[in-house]
């Protein structure tokens, strides 16, 4: 795996066709059928220190600006994004402090300040997970916490043939691939980690994990139509999971 090339590959995406091809996974949702209006792992954040990795199109951040956080960072590889993000947040008359790199590499951002890290559907992109939640842990104060969404890797090895489920790829199966989502131009590289890599991950960074979930959300399900093909892998398997894990 070529960090560069993922790099290239991802922001070029992201910068073009991203929003408009994969849409934008934002709070007060975390994924798929997932809530923080359900789950509040949250909870009160006024007066409270934000940063966001992968900040998209600046929506969650948003989020938090509305329920009073005193201070709102961001970071995307992304330039589009990070433009995207700063017209949306100063319509929205949200000062923010907004920075385009790699969440992989050192950027100046302050260590031992903020009281929440968060990650929307963002930390899977890392090509480095122990030396991002590493990084992640020294920008947090002691007692801070990282709440971090993704797609669940179990949903990632199955396909629906005939009416069934059933795997087409091994669960431990963690290498880089290339894929080009439907209806879309443009390739996108991703790797499907275990769980068990991220929970190891965190507890080698000083994590402690304070609450995981995966189960998919009853009364958000039922808004949906029963019949579309992803609210039916939802009701059989989780589509996302999320962590909420504290600074030791």
């Amino acid at each position: 795996m070529n960090k560069q090339h993922v790099y290239e590959t991802n922001s070029f995406y992201w910068d073009t066709k991203g929003n408009e091809c994969l849409g934008a996974i934002v709070l007060p949702f975390y994924g798929s059928f997932v809530s923080e209006e359900k789950c509040q792992l949250f909870g009160d954040v006024s007066g409270k220190k934000m940063l966001e990795i992968g900040v998209g199109n600046g929506q969650s951040l948003q989020y938090q600006g509305d329920r009073k956080a005193s201070e709102l960072w961001g970071m995307d590889i992304s330039e589009q994004q990070i433009e995207r993000a700063k017209q949306h947040l100063t319509a929205c008359g949200l000062p923010a402090q907004l920075i385009c790199s790699p969440m992989e590499e050192e950027y100046n951002i302050p260590v031992d300040y903020f009281d929440f890290v968060y990650s929307i559907y963002a930390i899977g992109w890392t090509t480095d997970l122990e030396g991002t939640f590493r990084r992640i842990a020294s920008y947090l104060k002691k007692d801070g916490i990282f709440i971090f969404s993704w797609s669940h890797p179990i949903h990632k090895c199955v396909i629906e043939e005939d009416n069934r489920f059933t795997f087409n790829k091994s669960y431990f199966d963690d290498s880089w691939y290339s894929v080009s989502p439907d209806f879309c131009q443009g390739a996108l590289t991703l790797s499907d980690r275990k769980l068990s890599t991220y929970i190891n991950a965190l507890a080698k960074a000083g994590f402690v994990i304070e609450e995981m979930i995966e189960e998919t959300d009853d009364e958000i399900i039922q808004l949906h139509d029963e019949n579309d093909d992803f609210v039916k892998r939802a009701k059989m398997f989780p589509v996302t999971f999320v962590i909420k894990a504290r600074k030791l």
